[in-house]
């Protein structure tokens, strides 16, 4: 059965309505242009955004959650809809496991008690924020050493600059912790460029003036809630998964699972790449593009949050940050603190990334929150760790309309070979999203932009066919 506008041509439909999306339709209707529409495949908002609302955690982000004071797009959303941030709790000390040692330290340092080791780590940083800087944000494949650094991948690099094993492993951990995958799976160009559209390492790994400053307070799908409202609910459509796109003469013929068919002059792909690839289109895409969508896989995370009566690592002198490059024991990488703003619903939030995700996927929630638990009792060496109160769990490689987290991940070869289509129009077809962005790759900044960006597209589009 169709829908029943489904016999009036659009000026922009939009697929996804995650905050990329829905910044494409928001600033689409601020340049006058509202005849849009906004097609969702789930039954709810937000994309990668997923805000959980309930008595026993009040509000809790599964998905993205956190921005930096450099992250100017959110921000400048978040203050037109008068959401509040807050600073994510910072105070007291952090815990890194390195070979299997323990180190406390400040917040923002880097972990080691060797003054060596320290250096040997900034040195390391400091190589890739100076090689980053030879990258060019919009077009990283034209860098003069594009080819060397995209065949090779970041695990060869580290291999090959670092000599001290300890270092190795908090050099390991950034391809986890940044990409939610392993070193031998990212291009070293990849890793380069994502590093030069965060600001550089420190801005990328910061907790103060850095990318996991502040949260939103209430969750970040206020944000998608809110441009929802700016719109008109009757602009989004939910439970309307795109499996087809067809070109007719002047307009797309789109259709959905369900059996309803729109029509648009011009259409926005605010989803994932690898989404991307299961829609058929008709004509078949330009050869690269159909290649990149099959080369452009996504992370593997799994965000874990577990509630305690008391937040019993605050009063122990801890500010809840910890990293473990090694796995041996751990079933996280690392833990932020993720209590509330005014310190209720005390909270521990872990990641689980890549190839412990998929070993810990295996077993049942019960005893995936026992090992989180052993985890944490270890790392903080508090027995207080082991009763929580609550848990939750969100596993993003089940998401089917995501396909993993945090974003698509450049393999080696993949940027000099097929970076140019990643944002290139097909058509009368505009492509959004935070793989697209030119800043904060991965993060809700850089979908804002891609958002904006491909909107600017489409309004050029429309004012020359005018």
């Amino acid at each position: 059965m169709l829908a029943s506008n489904t016999g009036d041509i659009h000026d922009v439909i939009i697929i996804g309505a995650g905050i990329s999306g829905l910044s494409a339709a928001k600033h689409l209707k601020e340049s006058n242009f509202e005849n849009i529409l906004i097609l969702e495949a789930k039954d709810r908002i937000g994309g990668r955004i997923y805000t959980k609302r309930s008595s026993k955690v009040n509000w809790v982000d599964l998905g993205a959650s956190y921005i930096g004071p450099n992250q100017v797009n959110i921000l400048r959303i978040a203050k037109q809809f008068e959401i509040k941030t807050y600073k994510v709790f910072s105070d007291g000390l952090s815990i890194d496991y390195v070979e299997g040692k323990r180190t406390v330290y400040t917040s923002n340092g880097l972990g080691y008690d060797s003054e060596i080791l320290n250096t040997d780590l900034k040195n390391f940083l400091q190589l890739l924020d100076d090689m980053g800087k030879e990258v060019p944000l919009e077009a990283p494949w034209l860098c003069a050493k594009a080819k060397e650094w995209d065949e090779m991948t970041y695990k060869e690099f580290i291999e090959k600059t670092c000599r001290v094993r300890s270092v190795k492993e908090k050099a390991y951990s950034i391809s986890t912790d940044l990409f939610s995958a392993d070193a031998y799976e990212l291009s070293l160009l990849f890793v380069l460029w994502y590093i030069k559209m965060g600001g550089g390492t420190y801005s990328l790994f910061s907790n103060e003036n850095g990318a996991q400053e502040r949260k939103i307070d209430g969750g970040a799908m206020q944000i998608c809630e809110k441009i929802v409202e700016y719109l008109g609910v009757q602009k989004v459509m939910l439970n309307k998964a795109v499996y087809s796109i067809k070109s007719e003469n002047n307009y797309e013929l789109i259709k959905t699972l369900d059996g309803c068919e729109f029509k648009s002059r011009n259409v926005i792909l605010a989803i994932p790449p690898c989404v991307q690839a299961k829609i058929h289109f008709s004509p078949a895409l330009p050869a690269l593009r159909n290649q990149m969508l099959q080369r452009f896989p996504m992370g593997c995370v799994m965000k874990c949050i577990l509630y305690y009566n008391k937040p019993f690592w605050r009063e122990n002198g801890f500010c809840g940050v910890s990293t473990i490059p090694s796995l041996e024991f751990s079933a996280t990488q690392g833990t932020y603190d993720d209590s509330k703003p005014n310190g209720e619903y005390p909270s521990l939030m872990g990641f689980v990334f890549a190839k412990k995700n998929r070993e810990l996927y295996q077993l049942d929630v019960s005893d995936r929150k026992e090992r989180l638990c052993q985890s944490l009792a270890r790392i903080f060496e508090c027995k207080e760790a082991l009763t929580p109160i609550h848990y939750e769990e969100y596993n993003w490689a089940e998401d089917q309309y995501c396909g993993g987290g945090y974003s698509g991940l450049c393999p080696p070869g993949f940027l000099t070979r097929y970076g140019a289509t990643i944002r290139e129009p097909v058509g009368r077809i505009h492509f959004a999203g935070t793989e697209t962005a030119k800043i904060w790759y991965g993060y809700m900044d850089g979908a804002i932009e891609a958002g904006e960006r491909a909107a600017l597209e489409v309004i050029s589009c429309l004012n020359n066919s005018n």
